[in-house]
C-alpha cells in the first residue's frame, strides 16, 4: 500500500515538473506596463428606458472668463456625454455659460445651476455618479478632485493627469462604431492625429450601417435560439461570427428585413453566402411580380 502512494507521488512530481517545463518552453507576450484600462463606461441606466446617470460638468466654457482649452473642453464634453445619454448638469455663474451651453440649457438637453460649486450641496446632498472639472482655478480644482475621491467619485480635472482618474481620448464615431484613441495624457494633440487617419481609412466603407444591420440580426437569432445553456450560446455566437467573417462590410450593410427574415432559414446550418441569398431574394421578388 505504501509503494503504491509512494509511486503515485513520485509519478505526480514528475508530471508537473513535465508541466513546468512544458510552460517555459511556450512564448507567452510580453506585458507592458503603464496603460490605461480601455473600457467603455455605460452611462446609459441598465434599464434602458433612455434615462442616463447623473454625471456633474464644473465650469460652463465661457471664452470671455476662461482659457480656449477649457471652452472646447466644457462645451466638448457635455456633447460627448449627451451621445451617451448622461443625465448632464453644468455648474457655473451664469456669466460663465458658454453659447454653445446656453443654447443646450435653453433647450432642455442639459440642466444648469447659476452659481459657484458649492461642495457639500454639489457633492454630498446630490450625488453624482461623475464629476468633470473644467475651470481656471488650480486650488478650486484641486479642491474638488480631493473631496471626489474621498467620496469615490470618478473625476476628471482638464489639463491636469494628475487629478484624472480616466482621460477622453479623440473619438471616431459612425453609428454603434465607436473608436477611442488616447495617448495617455501624453499628447491630446497626437490622439486627434491617430484619429483623423482611422477616420480616413474607414470612411471609405459603411462600417456603422453593417453593424446595425448584423447587431439586428443577432436580435433575431436570440429570439429564434432563445436559450441560455452552453450549446445554444455557442451556436449563436458561431453562427453571426461566421457571417461577419465571411461577407463584406458592403454585404452586411445591405442586409435588410427581408435578407434577414431569408437567412434565418439557414439558422441550424451554415450561412449561406452573400451571393447565393440575394440571387434567392432577387428570384422571390420576381415571382411575386
Amino acid at each position: 500500500m505504501t509503494t503504491l502512494v509512494s509511486g503515485s507521488l513520485q509519478n505526480a512530481g514528475a508530471d508537473k515538473g513535465h508541466r513546468s517545463r512544458g510552460l517555459e518552453d511556450q512564448t507567452f507576450a510580453d506585458i507592458r506596463g503603464g496603460g490605461s484600462l480601455v473600457v467603455a463606461w455605460q452611462i446609459k441606466e441598465s434599464d434602458n428606458e433612455g434615462t442616463g446617470k447623473s454625471v456633474t460638468v464644473v465650469g460652463g466654457g465661457d471664452h470671455h472668463g476662461l482659457s480656449s482649452l477649457h471652452y472646447q473642453v466644457a462645451t466638448g464634453r457635455v456633447a460627448h456625454l449627451l451621445a451617451a445619454d448622461a443625465v448632464v448638469t453644468v455648474i457655473c455663474p451664469s456669466s460663465g455659460l458658454s453659447p454653445e451651453l446656453q443654447y443646450r440649457v435653453s433647450r432642455k438637453q442639459v440642466s444648469h445651476i447659476p452659481r459657484t460649486f458649492d461642495i457639500e450641496l454639489d457633492l454630498r446632498v446630490s450625488v453624482p455618479s461623475m464629476v468633470l472639472v473644467a475651470i481656471d482655478s488650480p486650488s478650486t480644482s484641486t479642491e474638488i478632485y480631493t473631496e471626489c475621491k474621498k467620496l469615490k467619485i470618478p473625476v476628471n480635472v482638464a489639463d491636469v493627469p494628475g487629478e484624472c482618474d480616466f482621460y477622453f481620448g479623440s473619438m471616431y464615431r459612425d453609428g454603434p462604431l465607436q473608436i477611442m484613441v488616447s495617448t495617455n495624457g501624453n499628447g491630446p494633440k497626437m490622439a486627434s492625429l491617430v484619429r483623423r487617419r482611422i477616420e480616413d481609412e474607414l470612411k471609405e466603407e459603411p462600417f456603422g450601417l453593417a453593424i446595425e444591420q448584423l447587431g439586428e440580426l443577432r436580435r433575431r437569432v436570440r429570439e429564434k435560439v432563445p436559450g441560455s445553456g452552453k450549446g445554444d450560446i455557442r451556436k449563436r455566437m458561431r453562427w453571426v461570427s461566421q457571417i461577419s467573417e465571411r461577407w463584406t462590410i458592403a454585404q452586411l450593410a445591405k442586409l435588410d428585413d427581408e435578407m434577414i427574415a431569408k437567412v434565418m432559414d439557414y439558422i441550424d446550418n451554415e450561412p449561406p453566402p452573400y451571393e447565393q441569398l440575394k440571387i434567392t431574394s432577387k428570384s422571390m421578388r420576381d415571382t411575386l411580380a
